[in-house]
C-alpha cells in the first residue's frame, strides 16, 4: 500500500487540552508537529491528533472511541480518571442494563468505556476500537486503502484491523445519516514511500475522490461515503518537534 494511517484527527476549540486529556487517559506523550497536537500510535494502537476547529457549521460526530477493561475495577478506574481529567457522563439513550459507560471528552466527543468480557475486543489493547458511521462499501475501501485485513463482515457491518492486531476500525452499516456538512473528524494518512501523488492516485483508483480544498503539503480527499480525509507527504515527521509534558 502507498498510504498508512498516521492518526484520526479531531477538531477542537482547545487542541492542547484535548490532547492532554487523552494523553493522560491513554498513558502517551503529546507531540506538537506540523499536523497538529499528536498522540502517536504504533503498529497496534491508533494515533490521535487534535487541531483547531474550522469556522462555520460542521457535521455531527461520525466516529467515537471504545476503551476496553480487563475487569470491573479497571472500568471504574478508567471512568473515574476520565471524569477527573475533565470528561463527563453522557446520555445517548443507553439502557440501565448496558454494561458500557458513555462519556464525553473536554471537546464534547463521545467515547465509551466497555465492560470486561467483550469477546469482540479481546486482545485489541486499551484503545480497542474506533467505530464509525458508514456503509459496507466504505469499510471495504479502507481495507484495501490501508492493506488492513477485514476482520468482521456481517449484516452490512464491517471492521478492519492492522496486520499487527490492536485497535479495530469499524463501520456500523445502514442506516447512515445523510452528510451535509464537513466532518469534525477525519483520517490522517501519510504516503508510505514519500510519493504523495502516487498515494493519491492509488486512493482514487480504489474509489476515493480528490477535493478542491487542501494545502501544498496536504491533499484533502473523500472516501466513497463522502467523508473527508487527508493525505500528506512524509516531511511532517515529528522528529525535532516539541513534546508537551502532561
Amino acid at each position: 500500500m502507498r498510504s498508512r494511517l498516521l492518526a484520526v484527527t479531531f477538531e477542537a476549540q482547545d487542541p492542547a487540552r484535548s490532547a492532554q486529556f487523552w494523553a493522560a487517559l491513554l498513558g502517551r506523550e503529546v507531540i506538537e508537529d506540523a499536523v497538529g497536537v499528536l498522540l502517536p500510535g504504533d503498529d497496534t494502537q491508533l494515533g490521535l491528533c487534535f487541531v483547531p476547529g474550522r469556522a462555520g457549521q460542521l457535521g455531527a460526530n461520525r466516529m467515537h472511541l471504545h476503551l476496553t477493561s480487563a475487569d470491573l475495577d479497571e472500568q471504574q478506574r478508567t471512568v473515574a480518571m476520565a471524569l477527573k481529567l475533565g470528561g463527563r457522563h453522557l446520555d445517548v439513550g443507553q439502557r440501565p442494563e448496558d454494561g458500557h459507560v458513555v462519556l464525553a471528552d473536554p471537546a464534547g466527543y463521545v467515547f465509551c468505556v466497555i465492560e470486561p468480557g467483550n469477546a469482540y475486543l479481546a486482545g485489541c489493547g486499551f484503545l480497542g476500537e474506533l467505530t464509525c458511521e458508514g456503509t459496507r462499501e466504505v469499510g471495504l475501501f479502507w481495507s484495501k486503502a490501508l492493506g488492513w485485513p477485514l476482520v468482521w463482515d456481517q449484516d452490512e457491518e464491517t471492521a478492519i484491523q492492522s496486520p499487527g492486531g490492536g485497535t479495530k476500525v469499524a463501520w456500523a452499516g445502514p442506516p447512515v445519516a445523510p452528510k451535509k456538512e464537513p466532518n469534525q473528524q477525519r483520517f490522517e494518512l501519510i504516503s508510505a514511500a514519500g510519493d504523495q501523488q502516487a498515494a493519491v492516485d492509488e486512493l482514487i483508483s480504489l474509489g476515493a475522490s480528490r477535493l478542491e480544498i487542501g494545502t501544498d503539503s496536504a491533499v484533502m480527499m473523500a472516501d466513497p461515503d463522502g467523508n473527508e480525509f487527508c493525505v500528506r507527504g512524509t516531511d511532517h515527521s515529528p522528529a525535532g518537534s516539541s513534546i508537551l509534558r502532561v
